[in-house]
């Protein structure tokens, strides 16, 4: 790349010509290099839906009129936000435990797999119908409801209680999931609004206190996990005799079959993975209450979509959303996976379920618990969390003055140093500070996926975020399913290869997407200095090779 890509800020750019011709067909904002925010002159030529009814026009409103406006929107975001911390401390914790405490048969992680694949199947068909049918708001108090369903299971762990529960969940994660990045990134749009800034800086700044609430929870859940889980249990280690050859990189989750977890009867055996019936029956009642609490903050506290336009959203073609039909909206769906920049984040959206279920299955149980116990899983837990809630907010102000792109190289070369770690090193339980260090250091990197990834599905596809963030769950969802499944066939040196494909995979899809952002932007540069971009024999001849799927770069 030539010192000119230093100037460009790694923002989505659209020039003139890209609302007529781009396929991608993304609406994305235009975002000047030279000024952080956009014009207000520019922000209202982009703007002339503000005169729809519904929407008060930003002109016609008193300083103190938009001040109250926009703290009722901030106000939005973190009831959201706190109550996701709710329902994801009581959900997420359980769901990192299932490998460890329902170890028998691959029961916990196969109701991994039973969630996501639901969720895969739920994001093709009920996203856009649910909002569309009880709006944005109900439509996410009714998903809530259904991961207290699976949390109930937990007091009866069985195949038949357990996977019903997680298929249950798997219908109202996709909806919810669509529902949240909806209102955020519509909220989000209004305050840029109010406040006559730029768009991208306040989305990635809600999804940032979005996810600092939300990776949070895995602090607070953890916590209450390992309080539970090391009451009661004796603590005879004998630390030089013990044999860790089978754990790390070695560990091949096969357990016997005539292991017990206590289903039955008060006596377990005393291995590393063991849980009594009071653990399990406190923990499941503690985050069943909070499971419960999540839905009734959303319903009681968050102000309707309404109020800041839900029913006025337009499309990609800046025209009224209209009611879609059933079979309608499963083909809009499907159809926006025809973009090119959709099938370029693909990768990169499995990889964010990859790394995800890596950590939850894999890393819980072949290091953390093979070698530690289960009751110390909560507490590695805990660190991962502080580090991704710290980081998560941490990069929507970062992002302002570096761009995207150092921000992903930065979360992949993290995961890169942390997968070959866990190739090279034997874990001991005299080592336990390295447990700690590297999910930490994976806390980090989940925090770019987990930001920056939404954000960027928020800014490609602005008016088109239901079907598009309806896609981010269908993706990241089939990665959590490959990340589970093969957590129960395969061991973990031939998981880390996987993780290190899919990371590859997924990088090299994003930086085209980069790049072709990149290189429009140039094109309408010379244009508004009078140059031509054919004069640039490099670019022209790039562009013109790669013109089939729209994804210019330069040399």
């Amino acid at each position: 790349m030539t010192n000119d890509l230093q100037s460009f800020d790694n923002k989505a750019y659209v020039g003139e010509e890209s609302n007529k011709t781009d396929p991608n067909d993304n609406s994305v904002r235009k975002y000047t290099t030279k000024d952080e925010f956009v014009k207000d002159e520019e922000f209202n030529n982009n703007n002339s839906d503000v005169n729809k009814p519904g929407i008060r026009n930003v002109k016609d409103m008193s300083p103190a009129e938009i001040r109250q406006e926009k703290s009722s929107i901030m106000k939005n975001v973190i009831v959201i936000s706190f109550a996701f911390l709710l329902l994801f401390t009581s959900f997420q914790s359980m769901s990192f435990l299932q490998s460890s405490i329902n170890k028998i048969d691959g029961l916990g992680t196969w109701s991994n797999v039973a969630v996501y694949a639901a969720l895969v199947a739920s994001c093709m068909f009920l996203p856009s119908y649910v909002i569309k049918t009880f709006t944005v708001k109900w439509g996410l108090v009714m998903c809530m409801f259904c991961y207290t369903t699976y949390i109930a299971t937990q007091f009866y762990p069985q195949f038949y209680t357990i996977i019903p529960g997680a298929i249950i969940v798997g219908i109202g994660a996709a909806p919810m999931w669509s529902a949240k990045c909806t209102y955020l990134t519509q909220v989000g749009n209004r305050y840029a609004e109010l406040s006559g800034v730029a768009v991208e800086p306040i989305i990635v700044r809600f999804f940032g206190i979005f996810f600092l609430f939300f990776q949070s929870s895995s602090v607070w859940g953890h916590l209450i996990s390992s309080a539970v889980l090391s009451t009661d249990r004796n603590v005879t280690e004998t630390e030089g005799d013990e044999d860790f050859s089978k754990c790390g990189v070695n560990y091949c989750p096969a357990p016997p079959a005539n292991q017990t977890n206590l289903i039955e009867g008060e006596e377990v055996n005393e291995d590393k993975f063991s849980v009594t019936k009071q653990q399990r029956y406190i923990l499941a009642g503690v985050y069943l209450i909070c499971s419960v609490l999540s839905a009734v903050i959303v319903a009681l506290f968050v102000d309707p979509l309404s109020k800041y336009g839900e029913n006025e959203r337009s499309g990609s073609d800046g025209k009224k959303k209209d009611k879609l039909s059933g079979s309608q909206l499963l083909v809009a769906t499907f159809k926006h996976m025809k973009k090119p920049y959709q099938l370029l984040v693909i990768p990169l959206t499995l990889w964010s379920g990859v790394e995800q279920g890596f950590l939850a299955s894999d890393y819980t149980a072949g290091y953390v618990s093979c070698v530690l116990g289960v009751h110390n899983v909560g507490y590695v837990l805990i660190c991962y969390g502080i580090f991704d809630a710290l980081f998560s907010v941490s990069f929507g102000a970062i992002i302002k003055y570096t761009g995207r792109v150092p921000i992903f190289v930065l979360g992949a070369l993290i995961n890169l140093v942390v997968v070959i770690i866990l190739f090279e090193w034997t874990p001991n339980s005299s080592q336990a500070y390295v447990f700690f260090i590297l999910a930490a250091m994976w806390g980090i990197a989940d925090a770019v996926w987990q930001t920056q990834i939404n954000a960027l599905y928020g800014v490609l596809f602005e008016n088109d975020e239901e079907a598009a963030f309806s896609n981010y769950r269908l993706w990241e969802s089939a990665g959590f399913i490959i990340a589970f499944i093969l957590q129960n066939q395969i061991c973990i040196f031939s998981k880390l290869w996987v993780v290190l494909v899919v990371l590859a995979f997924g990088m090299t899809g994003y930086l085209i997407i980069e790049a072709n952002e990149w290189a429009k932007n140039k094109r309408r540069q010379l244009r508004e200095s009078g140059g031509n971009d054919a004069e640039n024999g490099i670019l022209h001849t790039i562009t013109s090779m790669l013109s089939c799927i729209n994804t210019e770069t330069r040399v």
